[in-house]
């Protein structure tokens, strides 16, 4: 089975930019889950090294604090996704109509 790939768009693009589309999601998500039941999201991510740790049991006893936290990750995770698209988009040129002024974005 072959992939097909839009023209002058390599494998390891497309890749990228599905990769980046997932981690948003992530991210995103994430912050929701913490907004919604910050207790929960702050024990989610008990794991790790003993200062990570103590940031997270210093966040399960703090919800407005970590429902703050989670609305910037969701805010910033949308920044980056539009960012990217941004920069997806600014490289092709758009189409033009043969014997037409006009350009098709």
């Amino acid at each position: 089975m072959s992939a097909s790939y839009p023209v002058g768009e390599t494998f390891m693009q497309l890749d990228l930019s599905r990769w980046k589309h997932f981690t948003a999601m992530a991210i995103i998500g994430d912050g929701v889950m913490g907004m919604i039941h910050p207790t929960r999201a702050a024990k989610a991510w008990h794991y790790g090294p003993e200062p990570w740790q103590n940031l997270m049991s210093s966040l399960e006893d703090r919800p407005n604090l970590t429902r703050a936290i989670s609305a910037a990750q969701v805010i910033g995770g949308i920044l980056w996704v539009l960012h990217s698209s941004k920069e997806e988009t600014e490289g092709s040129a758009p189409a033009k109509i043969e014997g037409s002024a006009r350009r098709i974005a």
